[in-house]
């Protein structure tokens, strides 16, 4: 694995700007195709929670790390079906599979990491403003460093510019993996904790849930589809 070092090469005019500058090596190839699988997952998911929350909870939780499925587990738990430890641990590789990926692109990028994860508004003011969002988390990452990936559920901010100032502050990826880990742990216990204290309420909930899982599948593909139609509208229209 490589990582940059040295800033990318300007760009010709009119060019979209990478992170990587005007050649992308195999390892960028790379992050770029685990950020796009991670969207494509992320969207995969949305018709999934309905469509399992009743009948595979575990399941759910094992490849999504749901919050809902997360406390109906922890309800199930409850009722005896497994044990609450298992509940827990189990959620945790779910919850962080993508995770190690965005440290990723802030060890090799850099700071241009955080510039594509906040957007590509390339407008003056756009520009300023993501410029001042980068300052302040690589400031974040520099003050509170391990304590920040460890408590990155809790910050009002997106985890995954966490991650990415993780990366770009030089943090080791076996030191990532660990924090991560337990900052996970801290995010999940207390919502399996939640279900479990619910106990068979929730179940019956979910249960009730079921019934309407597939109308809800449709509607979330439906809502997930009309999003991105919108979208590409709207920047059609744009002048």
């Amino acid at each position: 694995m490589t990582f940059a070092s040295d800033d990318p090469e300007p760009q010709a005019p009119g060019r979209v700007p990478t992170p990587w500058g005007d050649s992308a090596e195999r390892a960028d190839t790379t992050i770029v195709l685990l950020i796009g699988l991670y969207v494509a997952y992320s969207l995969a998911m949305w018709p999934l929670v309905p469509a399992l929350i009743g009948s595979h909870p575990l399941l759910l939780e094992i490849v999504g790390g749901s919050t809902l499925a997360e406390v109906t587990v922890g309800a199930h738990s409850r009722l005896g079906e497994l044990p609450l430890w298992v509940a827990v641990v189990i959620a945790i590789p779910g919850s962080m599979m993508f995770d190690w990926v965005f440290w990723w692109a802030g060890r090799r990028w850099g700071d241009r990491a955080l510039h594509l994860v906040l957007g590509s508004d390339s407008s003056p003011r756009g520009m300023a403003r993501r410029e001042l969002r980068t300052a302040r988390l690589e400031r974040m990452a520099e003050r509170f460093g391990p304590a920040a990936v460890v408590l990155a559920y809790y910050l009002p901010l997106p985890s995954l510019l966490i991650y990415v100032a993780a990366g770009l502050s030089g943090m080791r990826l076996r030191t990532f993996l660990a924090l991560d880990a337990l900052g996970t742990l801290l995010w999940v216990g207390p919502i399996v904790g939640l279900g479990y204290a619910i106990g068979k309420p929730a179940v019956d909930v979910i249960d009730r849930i079921d019934h309407y899982s597939t109308l809800l599948a449709v509607a979330v593909v439906v809502v997930v589809i009309g999003v991105q139609i919108r979208r590409r509208r709207s920047t059609a229209t744009m002048p």
